[in-house]
């Protein structure tokens, strides 16, 4: 939605459109050089923060949703796309927070009685992963601000989405040992020590510099290539990539990473 009139539309009539009282939130992390951001939204009616998400047309799947949502805000397609929660609290969302006045000021409404989104909705949690130097952050009507934040300081957060930060980060985690995530945020040929980095940083613990890359080249993932890196006096690091045939076959199937 990117003018006053579909805004105002959305809010008249979506429900004919969107399927009411669910809706997605995704949780965006991004990585690069060592650091996990995770990307957070601020609605034009709202003071805090809290993650992207919307409603789900009555023609696509949740996926479909999700990737549209995604999509929406970093400009990019097909990322590591995972559902981690539902969120379906009766309290979940304070409509007393809202900024009343703002929102008729912005629609030209004048009372939200009986409006399709004023009632109870659950929330269907997805979690992505991306490298943040590749997105190009965008809002719409909607929403004031877009911006990626560290994950160790994050701004309070609107509604229930502390909760679904916490859980996706956990599940990321726990999905860590069983997919190769990784190949959006990394270049084409990276070294051994580049991705132990990025799992390190993901996982938010230390892992052994020595068996952790072994146990993704036994697994099949990396390719070991001819070229080299140079970094320094003595310090040409073999360059590896991943093997994009068995990395699709074990997004499907998953793998045993421990």
């Amino acid at each position: 939605m990117q003018t006053e009139e579909e805004f105002k539309d959305f809010i008249l009539n979506g429900h004919l459109h969107y399927i009411p009282n669910v809706s997605i939130d995704c949780a965006i992390f991004g990585y690069h050089e060592q650091t996990l951001k995770l990307m957070l939204i601020r609605h034009r009616n709202m003071s805090s923060w809290s993650l992207p998400g919307g409603h789900i047309k009555r023609s696509e799947t949740l996926v479909e949703a999700a990737s549209r949502n995604v999509r929406m805000h970093t400009g990019l397609d097909n990322l590591f796309l995972q559902q981690f929660k539902t969120f379906g609290d009766p309290n979940r969302i304070q409509f007393n927070k809202f900024d009343k006045e703002k929102w008729f000021e912005i629609t030209g409404l004048t009372s939200w009685e009986g409006n399709w989104l004023m009632d109870h909705t659950i929330s269907v949690g997805f979690y992505a992963v991306t490298d943040f130097s590749e997105t190009v952050l965008q809002t719409d009507i909607s929403i004031a601000e877009c911006a990626w934040f560290d994950i160790g300081s994050l701004p309070p957060l609107e509604f229930d989405h502390s909760e679904m930060v916490k859980e996706a980060l956990h599940t990321m985690r726990l999905h860590l040992y069983h997919y190769p995530i990784g190949l959006n945020m990394l270049p084409e040929k990276f070294t051994l020590s580049e991705i132990h980095a990025l799992y390190e940083t993901l996982l938010g613990k230390k892992l052994d510099v020595s068996n952790f890359p072994k146990k993704l080249i036994a697994l099949g993932l990396l390719n070991k290539l001819t070229e080299k890196r140079s970094i320094g006096a003595h310090r040409s690091p073999h360059l590896y990539s991943f093997d994009r045939e068995k990395y699709t076959l074990a997004l499907k199937e998953g793998l045993v990473l421990s």
